[in-house]
């Protein structure tokens, strides 16, 4: 799976989970911007890691503020 493909996943579960329009949604999106809390923020790690069946690092998921940030992740995961 490309980069491409994994941003438009991480944008469509973003989506989902936090109930905003993925048309609104890049790479460039911060979470915080999306009004995430920590707790939206464990929902979506788990949802990547379902989604991908990878496990993210826990130092890795401390770097996570935007939308890339997360398919960064997903990527070295893998």
């Amino acid at each position: 799976m490309d980069r491409e493909a994994i941003l438009e996943k991480v944008i469509s579960l973003v989506s989902e989970t936090l109930d905003v329009d993925a048309e609104t949604l890049t790479a460039e999106t911060e979470f915080k911007a999306l009004g995430a809390d920590s707790f939206d923020l464990l929902e979506l790690v788990t949802a990547f890691e379902d989604e991908f069946e990878e496990s993210l690092e826990d130092d890795d998921l401390e770097e996570i503020k935007t939308i890339g940030d997360a398919v960064d992740a997903i990527e070295k995961a893998r």
